[in-house]
């Protein structure tokens, strides 16, 4: 006879699945957690001292999961480095690591811990999952040994990944994904021979999951989408903002909305990092985001979403990216442009010197049309719009194709690309367009403050991105970001494995 506790819990987590599967909907969770630090150090602390640490972060996150399965959430995504944080090589970050098994073994931590070597860690997430009755996202580190048989094993004789788990209502391990595009600074981690593609059913649609800078490429996260059609995405980042765009909020809405599936965005808070800005997000634009330079505080944001979204009446159909721009003719004043660079990337700009009117502005493949009028324009505040067809990064390159209409930071145009989170000016309209060499083009805009404008704008069949009506709020950047995923040069780390 089972005890009278783990009959109430297999009641309740009966009554959470058949709630789930009377519905189209579901009630997601994420998690922004301002991270408490280890000591920077040179030398590995001892497991003992390691555990302390995380357990200090799992207390943060086990309120946080506590206060969602309390408002009905049935699942809730926590960040990237939200146990242990970062500041680690190889050698420092091994005592915070657990191998954590394929999920094939229906493993529940919380009832078995002992089946396999010790790790508290799963076993506490299994344990606030079982609970509370809720799918609970985690970022954890896996450690796996090798031998001198496998050409690529460390010399250190084992693997060190950077790994998302994933716990259902009963405790038990549902998914694991190893992260494929580390970071340039993720030293203290191995890449994945192979790239992973992890799914899994619930009750509330296919999901799928992805970590921070895996959203950049094609591989894993397109396959997930494109062709094993999940309905959700889960994300734990640590996501470092980058003005006047890829900022968190506004890339991370972008992608949701060009990809055409529901992306749960959990960021590591850390304002002297410039890590903030999470959210729940669909195809339709944002649900609900936060984005927060100022303070210290960590937050919880819940939203009820499409369990499988592609079957809303309202899902926009495929967008030829291309159609718009290309039947246009070239508008006057594209010989008026000026380079100017965003970071490390050089745009081609054309300064709008009028508060009406038409832009053209190219560079390589890629010709930005743009059809605007200003209201209420600040006299002290310069807009252009600028093309970019080109690598971007710096040690590992990937393709972009952007169009964006862009505040600059003053009226010096020496400043237009440089980061600006503040402006004063409204458009009264604007219609953005470009000539994609791609499919995959991911439109948003972002308002003074690094806000979005949800419900403001809208992406028409022929590719363009245009203001349903004036706009409500001073106007920072309205971008179109296109990937050329054919066009990535051969990673340089992964591919020396």
């Amino acid at each position: 006879m089972l005890p009278s506790h783990n009959l109430l819990h297999t009641a309740v987590f009966a009554l959470t699945v058949l709630q789930a599967l009377a519905s189209d909907t579901f009630i997601a969770a994420v998690y922004e957690h301002s991270v408490i630090l280890p000591n920077a150090t040179d030398k590995p602390v001892s497991p003992n001292d390691a555990l302390v640490l995380m357990n200090k972060n799992m207390d943060v996150l086990e309120r946080a999961i506590k206060e969602a399965a309390q408002q009905g959430a049935h699942i809730i995504v926590t960040p990237e480095d939200g146990i242990y944080g970062w500041r680690f090589t190889r050698e420092t970050i091994y005592p915070y690591l657990e191998d954590i098994p394929d999920p094939a073994v229906n493993w529940i931590p919380c009832i078995d811990p002992t089946r396999f070597p010790p790790a508290p860690v799963q076993e506490r997430l299994s344990c606030m999952a079982r609970n509370n009755s809720i799918y609970v996202v985690a970022n954890i580190g896996d450690k796996k040994p090798c031998n001198s048989n496998d050409h690529g094993c460390p010399s250190d004789g084992r693997y060190q990944f950077n790994t998302d788990v994933v716990f259902d209502p009963e405790g038990k391990l549902v998914a694991r994904y190893h992260k494929y595009n580390l970071f340039r600074g993720e030293t203290q981690f191995n890449y994945p021979k192979e790239p992973e593609v992890v799914t899994f059913e619930t009750p509330f649609g296919k999901f799928g999951i992805i970590t921070c800078f895996d959203i950049l490429f094609r591989e894993p996260a397109v396959v997930l989408v494109s062709e094993l059609q999940v309905d959700t995405v889960l994300f734990p980042t640590a996501w470092m903002n980058v003005l006047p765009f890829l900022t968190a909020v506004e890339f991370h809405s972008a992608w949701a909305m060009g990809m055409g599936v529901n992306l749960l965005s959990a960021n590591t808070h850390n304002i002297n990092t410039s890590m903030t800005g999470y959210g729940l997000f669909t195809p339709e634009g944002p649900i609900a985001y936060h984005y927060d330079s100022k303070t210290e505080e960590g937050r919880l944001l819940l939203a009820e979403l499409s369990s499988h979204p592609r079957l809303s009446p309202t899902y926009l159909p495929s967008v030829n990216w291309s159609l718009y721009a290309t039947s246009i003719k070239e508008f006057p004043g594209e010989k008026d442009t000026f380079a100017g660079a965003v970071r490390r990337d050089i745009f081609t700009f054309s300064e709008l010197g009028y508060t009406a009117g038409n832009r053209t502005v190219c560079q390589g493949d890629l010709c930005c049309h743009l059809v605007y009028q200003m209201s209420a324009k600040s006299k002290d505040e310069v807009y252009v719009l600028g093309a970019f067809d080109g690598l971007h990064g710096s040690l590992i390159k990937y393709h972009w194709q952007i169009c964006t209409l862009l505040k600059c930071k003053s009226t010096d145009l020496n400043t237009c690309g440089q980061p600006v989170e503040m402006a004063q000016t409204r458009f009264e309209m604007f219609s953005l367009s470009g000539t994609f060499g791609t499919n995959y083009v991911f439109p948003e805009v972002l308002y003074s403050g690094v806000q979005l404008a949800p419900g403001e704008f809208e992406v028409l069949h022929d590719g363009r991105l245009k203001s349903k009506n004036s706009t409500s709020k001073p106007l920072l950047t309205a971008t179109l970001f296109g990937r050329l995923y054919e066009k990535d040069p051969p990673h340089p780390l992964r591919n020396s494995l």
